[in-house]
């Protein structure tokens, strides 16, 4: 008989002696029963580990004390309004030490933003503080920005000067810029290869980057790096272990985070961040975990995951972690030109059908209270389109929204952790856009690891039915390996899925050039990634034109 849901062993996740703060917590939730994600978050907030309130609460570190360069895991920026920019750093002279290499102190940390990259116009300066609470990151929400400008920003702990990034503002809403370059980036495992995507990444002239999800990986890495095969240095024994506690996770953000490619990307352009699974764990749904913990247990390991998430992100205020509660899902816009809907397609999610296993469909997909993204966030969505006057709609989000048949047999097997598997929640979600007229749908997608390109069928399974949108999958940057053209499966999918019209399973990103009568999407790719330093190629561009979806090769 098929399953609705993962089948749960009776027994409960063994959590490390680490994050006394968080497990505290847990038998105080774990008297209640969880009714709602939300309800648990009020349970398991972080109330004892926030910076107490007082500029005397904690004791400030010297900067002649720091002897070493804290600035090791590099600068960032993100989600670019029209008037203010995310700043973000995280002080680490020991990055692969628990603490850091600061302890418990907290560290003054100064900030300028200048029009030319010395620094001779300088715009604004501050201070800020690194809170030991928080891992010593640095968010500097910067207000009174000119709109659509280029700005440089840089930081300072005493005479430790940081790199140079480069940011810049959106256009002012409604505004009539005409052109916008965007690239998307999904996926990088570690220990699979290097980032040479990024660094390609970084010289690429493009506005804003998105990224889709699966910025680290909880696996463990070895001392070697896996498939980088280090000669010239060890990794600690701390990474080659599964991450599962605070502690567990920002040490993996700071191996993440001292790889110079990706650092470079930060350093270059503003990113817009969403995750999907594995900054927590592999294919969780909403509460539950893929090992069968209890919902008490597992939301404990993402409460501690979420909160170094945003620790290590360019993210604002707004998204800072109420215990495992986080609000991700957020609206951008360029102007009139496009309005980004960027999704959190794991938080609110029901269990995937089937034990998350490939399955053709069945009733309980059509269930209509299956819903992948929340009632509150579907909601906010369609009223979002309503509001709308842009010219472009653009979904920033984690999984296969389009229809991907795995056989050429009838019923063919889906994805059930995709949008496949949670079959009315898109309905209503392309019902939503047909009512509010969004005639210019685009949906940028990471985690299979492989580029896809898709025209959105109003019917999956009539080909001649209307085409309401494109999808395009950003394939990964690292995870997989070095990838090759045609995976084995190409011929299966490219037959079961008319409407795929590119199917490629090499690394890399995909950029998109979008104007007011059409938008041009490039999959930019490398041959391999288990070397450093290979090139980057366009290996296959795409045209969809304002007013008449559908793909067209350019």
């Amino acid at each position: 008989m098929a399953l609705t849901g993962r089948q749960r062993p009776p027994s409960e996740h063994a959590f490390s002696p680490h994050d006394a703060v968080l497990r505290s917590a847990a038998p105080h939730a774990a008297r209640r029963r969880f009714l709602t994600v939300t309800a648990a978050a009020a349970m398991l907030a972080f109330s004892t580990n926030r910076p107490a309130r007082g500029a005397t609460a904690t004791r400030e570190r010297p900067a002649a004390r720091i002897t070493d360069n804290p600035f090791t895991l590099g600068v960032a920026s993100g989600d670019p309004r029209s008037d203010s920019v995310l700043l973000w750093t995280r002080l680490a002279p020991q990055p692969f030490a628990e603490d850091g290499g600061l302890g418990q102190e907290r560290v003054a940390v100064s900030w300028e933003v200048a029009l030319d990259e010395w620094f001779v116009i300088v715009e604004q300066e501050g201070t800020a503080t690194a809170h030991p609470e928080y891992a010593h990151s640095v968010h500097v929400d910067v207000k009174g920005l000119r709109s659509d400008s280029e700005y440089y920003y840089r930081f300072r702990v005493g005479a430790w000067i940081s790199p140079v990034g480069r940011t810049r503002t959106a256009p002012a809403p409604g505004s009539g810029t005409d052109s916008l370059r965007l690239a998307a980036v999904a996926c990088q495992a570690y220990q699979d290869g290097y980032f040479t995507a990024h660094r390609h990444l970084a010289q690429e002239d493009v506005d804003v980057v998105f990224f889709l999800g699966d910025y680290l990986y909880e696996y463990a890495v070895d001392s070697a790096g896996g498939a980088r095969r280090y000669t010239d240095r060890k990794l600690p024994d701390v990474f080659n272990r599964e991450a599962t506690t605070l502690a567990d996770y920002r040490l993996r953000y700071s191996l993440y985070k001292s790889d110079p490619d990706l650092q470079a990307a930060h350093a270059q352009h503003p990113f817009v961040v969403t995750w999907d699974d594995h900054e927590t764990e592999n294919n969780y749904a909403g509460a539950y975990d893929e090992k069968g913990s209890t919902p008490e247990n597992f939301l404990v390991r993402r409460a501690a995951a979420y909160r170094a998430y945003w620790e290590n992100q360019p993210l604002r205020a707004e998204q800072l972690p109420n215990g495992p509660d986080a609000r991700l899902y957020r609206r951008l816009t360029w102007g009139s030109l496009a309005q980004f809907d960027i999704l959190d397609t794991r938080q609110y999610r029901s269990e995937q059908a089937f034990s998350d296993r490939p399955h053709a469909p069945g009733p309980e997909l059509d269930d209509p209270a299956r819903t992948l993204t929340g009632a509150d966030q579907e909601r906010w969505l369609l009223d979002g389109w309503q509001k709308s006057t842009a010219l472009w709609h653009v979904l920033p989000q984690q999984v296969c929204f389009s229809q991907r048949k795995f056989d050429l047999t009838e019923p063919a097997r889906v994805s059930m952790d995709a949008w496949d598997g949670y079959r009315t929640s898109r309905g209503r979600v392309m019902a939503g856009a047909k009512a509010a007229g969004i005639s210019n749908l685009m949906v940028l997608t990471g985690d299979v690891h492989v580029g896809y390109a898709f025209d959105i069928k109003e019917n999956f399974d009539d080909p001649a039915s209307k085409t309401v949108g494109t999808e395009f999958t950003c394939t990964s940057v690292a995870s997989g390996g070095n990838g090759t053209a045609k995976p084995a499966e190409w011929d299966t999918y490219m037959k079961a899925n008319p409407h795929m019209k590119h199917f490629d399973g090499r690394r890399g990103y995909v950029c998109v050039d979008m104007d007011r009568e059409l938008s041009q999407v490039d999959f930019r790719t490398v041959p391999a990634i288990t070397t450093p330093g290979c090139g980057i190629s366009t290996t296959a561009s795409f045209v969809t034109e304002a007013g008449s979806p559908g793909l067209k090769s350019a």
